[in-house]
């Protein structure tokens, strides 16, 4: 933002047309009609950001009208909600504080504004971009009031729409972060038009070339696709209206980034993806009563028109999932082959899937007041709470251990007595057990499901009924971590193995102090580190670890170190360490890998020369051509990684700060890639797959894997390519072999 001089006239006119169409929304909702508390706060804003601009030139007040107008149009949120929108960033970027805002317009405004106000530096420092921090602060006032995190979704929504006026650099840490932490977010409220939108811009910011070339192949099918959605709705057009069914139908095309995930996912073409067309059902049922049964009779008569996958009935009509949303979704079979999937959903169902969280207050209190009996939302926020509670949460863990619950799919299980239990999908007999209780999960040493005995790492399913075994002598274990995939969980058994290791450490002092006034002995700070050595432990903090869990045990040779002593054993030993110290140098052939400073500003340049100095990530296996960023660290260590890998997703919301462009400029520099390959096994295939490798594409390849069964085969082939377009002509040769079915670049 700058300061320029005050705006033109026909600016100053498109700000008072777009607060006019603000206005005239808010008018037509069923919230209380507060115009002038609305008038008063967009005046307070207009006059706090007077003169100032955004990045794309226009003036900054358009942003808090266009994050209120989302809030109001979209989410379905009040005047409270409306008025924090208008003035969120006025704390931030202005000479006015939060007391301002409170003496103005009350405490309400002012706590939600409060949450809404970005934060620097915290609890994570330097190490980490604030983001996490900011999150965290997010998600604390949210704990006490939702339309902070409903307004900062706006906030993020608007942000997203305007990207294209950032730097690259920025473009992909706030698409990363998004993607990573704000769409699954939207998800878990209920806001699934906002979800799909913020995922979609997200992939067109960072991928651009895959974004474009999707959208141009919808729209070249754009044509066969309405023809299609007509055949099939026809039917089902004329047996609603038999029904006296008041109903609404609409098809809805796959989104670009929701078509390329499942390219990605199942190593799909374009043109494989079946369920690219999809039709929503919208239902008026005439009473409340009724409205679940006329769900299932809309069920029932389309799948007598047309056959349904028997593997694909989705029933969250009954079941509805914990953000709220119900629906029956099933797929069937078109007149022209193609599975099709429906999702049957009351005007009430819909509105929920489309405005989440806002439209159960508007069906359940009727007045936009919060409902405090949101049970499955208040579950959630308040493992959020003990999450947040933590004393010491990493930032990279923390980000994780939240974004754990986000996205997952829920399974309905059972306790004894019955009781109906939410968990996500993928839960373990462990985590149900620290989903009731703490103590409980603690001391888990398994279950009896459906009365049979299952150890703590069972995997539950739907329907399953369970009873936790305990026992007092059971402890927490480090290796539970990768038992569990609850957020709760989790964070709770890092909690008690921090305390232990506390403890732990405590004891280790104890004994340390003790073996010192025994043998009259007295140490510093360099002795100290000489033992640190001696044990092969980096700090103070880890040998009082080490002898707390009695790793260690303090004798003749931390004696003699502590006297000053020098002994030929000691000697060697430096030698032997220090050569291990060596050996287990880091992954960087540059062996005067110093620290140095890192202009993230600049986009990093990549030759043949000074390859060298970089580290190719082996989660992605980046090449030239592929569409890639890098991060630096704090030691000036530079790691290349594929712009969709999820470890780069990860790290552009936990160091969005670090993050640097790169372009590649080499031309010699060999990079390996790993080609999976399945099909019919016959006499002569092997040969001719290399043939293609080595002789057609001049390609050198590193390894070979192949495995035969049933007439099929499958293997990895690993091949050595200067650029992604050398890679790209492998795979063509390859697939044009009349044997080979499936062919695709492996990324771990």
């Amino acid at each position: 933002m700058n300061e320029e001089k005050l705006f033109s006239a026909d600016e100053e006119r498109l700000i008072d047309e777009a607060f006019n169409h603000l206005i005239d929304c808010y008018l037509q909702t069923k919230h209380r009609k507060k115009v002038e508390i609305i008038t008063k706060a967009f005046q307070f804003a207009r006059q706090a950001h007077k003169g100032v601009r955004r990045h794309s030139g226009e003036p900054y007040i358009m942003h808090p009208l266009a994050v209120a107008q989302i809030v109001c149009s979209e989410i379905g949120l009040g005047s409270t909600s409306i008025c924090s929108a208008l003035l969120h960033d006025v704390v931030e970027d202005t000479d006015y504080t939060i007391d301002d805002i409170k003496n103005v317009f009350g405490p309400k405004i002012a706590q939600i504004v409060d949450g809404l106000t970005k934060i620097a530096g915290g609890i994570f420092g330097d190490k980490a971009s604030a983001q996490a921090e900011n999150f965290k602060k997010l998600l604390l006032t949210m704990s006490d009031d939702i339309r902070v995190i409903l307004i900062k979704i706006a906030d993020r929504l608007h942000n997203m729409r305007t990207l294209e006026h950032m730097l690259p650099r920025k473009q992909y840490k706030i698409a990363g972060e998004t993607l990573y932490l704000y769409a699954p977010l939207a998800y878990r409220l209920g806001l699934n038009k906002i979800k799909s939108e913020l995922e979609d811009l997200s992939f067109r910011f960072e991928h651009p070339k895959e974004y474009n070339a999707i959208k141009d192949k919808l729209a070249f099918s754009r044509e066969e696709l309405n023809n299609a959605y007509k055949d099939f709705i026809g039917p089902i057009n004329d047996k609603l209206q038999q029904m006296g069914i008041q109903y609404r139908i609409m098809g809805r095309i796959k989104t670009p980034y929701s078509i390329w995930r499942k390219m990605n996912a199942r190593n799909l073409s374009f043109e494989e993806v079946y369920d690219i067309l999809a039709v929503r059902i919208i239902y008026e049922p005439p009473t409340p009563e009724v409205e679940l049964s006329e769900c299932f009779n809309i069920y029932l008569m389309i799948s007598e028109i047309y056959k349904a996958h028997p593997d694909r009935l989705r029933d969250w009509v009954t079941l509805p999932k914990a953000n709220g949303y119900q629906a029956l979704h099933t797929t069937l079979m078109s007149n022209r082959g193609q599975w099709v999937e429906v999702q049957i959903r009351s005007t009430r169902m819909d509105d929920i899937a489309e405005q989440g969280i806002a439209a159960h207050w508007k069906y359940k209190a009727g007045t936009g007041a919060y409902d405090e009996d949101e049970n499955e939302l208040n579950k959630w926020l308040e493992t959020i709470k003990e999450i947040l509670e933590d004393p010491q949460p990493d930032s990279m863990d923390f980000l994780d251990t939240i974004k754990l619950n986000l996205y997952s799919s829920e399974i309905f299980v059972f306790t004894p007595k019955g009781e109906l239990r939410m968990m996500p999908q993928g839960s373990t007999v462990l985590d149900f057990a620290f989903t009731i209780h703490s103590q409980m999960g603690t001391n888990c040493i398994g279950a009896k499901v459906n009365q049979k005995l299952e150890p703590i790492n069972y995997e539950l399913k739907s329907g399953d009924q369970i009873e936790i075994l305990t026992s007092k002598s059971s402890k927490v274990d480090a290796e539970w971590l990768n038992i569990v995939t609850t957020a709760k969980a989790k964070g709770r058994i890092k909690a008690l193995l921090r305390k232990e290791e506390r403890e732990h450490r405590k004891f280790g002092e104890a004994l340390f102090n003790e073996f010192l006034h025994k043998e009259d002995l007295d140490v510093d700070t360099n002795k100290i580190e000489k033992l640190c050595k001696l044990h092969g432990v980096e700090s103070r903090e880890e040998l009082m670890l080490a002898i707390g869990q009695k790793k260690v045990i303090l004798g003749d040779s931390d004696k003699s170190i502590i006297k000053g002593e020098s002994s030929s054993w000691y000697n060697r030993f430096k030698l032997s360490f220090s050569t291990k110290k060596k050996e287990a140098k880091p992954y960087s052939e540059n062996e005067n890998n110093e620290k140095k400073s890192i202009d993230v500003k600049k986009t990093l340049v990549i030759t043949d020369q000074d390859l060298h100095k970089y580290k190719l990530a082996h989660c992605c296996h980046p090449v030239p051509g592929d569409s890639v960023l890098a991060f630096a660290e704090e030691d000036g260590t530079i790691t290349i990684h594929q712009r969709k890998c999820e470890k780069a997703n990860k790290l552009k919301s936990a160091m969005g700060n670090r993050i640097l462009t790169v372009d590649w400029h080499t031309e010699s520099s060999l990079f390996p890639v790993s080609i999976y390959m399945k099909g019919v096994d016959n006499i002569g295939t092997l040969a001719k797959v290399t043939e293609v490798i080595s002789e057609k594409m001049n390609a050198n390849i590193k390894k070979l894997t192949l495995e035969s069964e049933g007439g099929l085969f499958e293997g990895t082939i690993i091949v050595l390519v200067h650029s992604l377009d050398e890679l790209e002509n492998i795979k063509k040769g390859i697939k044009k072999i009349a044997n080979i079915k499936t062919v695709f670049r492996k990324e771990e």
